[in-house]
Formats: structure tokens, C-alpha cells, sequence
């Protein structure tokens, strides 16, 4: 099978793994999730956002590291996704917090994507740069280089582990706040991955992913440290 042929594979069953996260949470007793999360316009909204902001990205950086063609990015749709639903909520007034159902589908999505990227080698140009590490992988250049995408699918799987022990002995807190935990969490992890990669720099040493990783974590630090107090009322956790 071709690493193009493996790489869809695996971003069906991230999105398959993502689902089944988000079921399971709906399965655990007393969790509740506001229910805009879920309203067709917010989805759309959410969708459009992600997908413009995956293309946008994934095809800037491609270009400033001196590479022709059509890419899409992860962190991008993450960027796109928080601009669409920010404006969503402006514009219909919705002051609630949206977001909590959405961290372990994230976590658990990334885990399983990047793998794909992993498996679909250096067509994928999302391997990292040379290194003498005996952990280095050869993507078919003959050049052992940093294999980054595992690094960020166990650094993700670390999350979604947490995550669900914090689900299992009702913290509320990280609960309410688990959306923008591995926002920040994902900000930066792939801030330091990006060290790695052989991208094109903008800013110095930063490349287009750092400044977005910069963005990433520069929000949710504001939204974590904008939240108000969470707490567990007759063992029901509300996110």
C-alpha cells in the first residue's frame, strides 16, 4: 500500500477514533456538554473555519519553505476552527463556552492522524530533520531523521490519557476546561516539534507553524485564565 493510500487510512480511522470519544463521553453518567456544541450552524460554522484555515496554512508554509503545490495542516484547521467559532458567538451572542466536548476527540484524533503522516513518509513533508538518535527513521532517503509525528501522536495520547482519568474521578475543573488545557497542551508540544521540521523560517529561527502555535497557546492561556471556577454539584460534572 502507498503512503498516500496509508495516510487516508489513518485519517479515516482518527476521525473514526475522534467519534468514539465523543461517544464514550456521552456515555458517562451525570456529564453534560453545552448543547450549541452540537446545533447544525455551529457544526457548519466550525467546519467551514477548520477547512479553510487547514488549507490556508498547510499551503503557506509549503510555499515558504520553497515547495510548489496544495497542503493542509492540522494546527491550521485548529486556528480556523477557534476564528470561525469566535466569530459565531459574536455575532449570535453566545457568551457560554463552548468547546469542552471537543478535547479528547481532539487528543485522540491527532494521536491516530499522525500516524498516517508517519506511515505516508517523505511525500507527507511532515518528518523531521536529520538526527544521530538511534530512535531516527529513514523515510526513503536514505537519512535518519527525528520521526516528529510520533513524537506529537504519543505526546497527544499522553493528553488523552490524562484527560480521561480526570473524566473518571470527576474533576471538574479539567473537565470544563479541557478544550483549551490541549489547546495549550497541543500549542506547545508542536512549538517545540517544530525544531525539528525542516520548514521554512519567517521570523528568525520561527517558522509559520511557530507563530501559529504561538497563537494557539496565547489563547487559550487568555481563556484559561478568563474561566470561571468549575465545580462538581451532586456528582455532576458540567463542561
Amino acid at each position: 500500500m502507498s503512503g498516500a493510500a496509508l495516510h487516508t487510512v489513518f485519517d479515516i480511522a482518527a476521525w473514526c477514533a475522534a467519534a468514539i470519544a465523543m461517544w464514550w463521553l456521552s456515555q458517562v453518567r451525570g456529564l453534560q456538554f453545552p448543547s450549541q456544541s452540537f446545533e447544525l450552524p455551529y457544526v457548519a460554522a466550525l467546519v467551514f473555519g477548520a477547512g479553510i484555515g487547514a488549507y490556508i496554512f498547510g499551503t503557506l508554509n509549503l510555499w515558504f519553505s520553497g515547495m510548489p503545490g496544495i497542503a493542509r495542516s492540522v494546527e491550521g484547521a485548529l486556528a480556523g476552527g477557534i476564528v470561525a467559532i469566535e466569530l459565531y458567538k459574536w455575532l449570535h451572542g453566545i457568551s457560554l463556552r463552548t468547546g469542552a466536548r471537543f478535547a479528547l476527540p481532539l487528543a485522540v484524533g491527532v494521536a491516530v492522524g499522525r500516524l498516517g503522516c508517519y506511515f505516508a513518509g517523505l511525500d507527507d513533508f511532515t518528518y523531521g530533520t536529520p538526527t544521530t538518535l538511534p530512535w531516527g527513521h529513514d523515510f526513503g532517503d536514505g537519512m535518519l531523521r527525528h520521526p516528529v509525528q510520533l513524537y506529537e501522536s504519543l505526546a497527544m495520547a499522553a493528553f488523552a490519557v490524562f484527560y480521561v482519568l480526570a473524566v473518571l474521578n470527576r474533576n471538574a475543573a479539567i473537565i470544563t476546561n479541557g478544550f483549551y488545557l490541549v489547546l495549550l497542551y497541543y500549542g506547545l508540544q508542536r512549538f517545540i516539534w517544530e525544531f525539528m521540521k525542516p520548514y521554512g523560517a519567517l521570523i528568525g529561527p520561527f517558522s509559520l507553524f511557530h507563530l501559529l502555535s504561538l497563537f494557539v497557546m496565547v489563547y487559550a492561556a487568555v481563556m484559561l485564565a478568563t474561566a470561571p471556577n468549575a465545580s462538581v454539584k451532586h456528582e455532576r460534572a458540567t463542561a
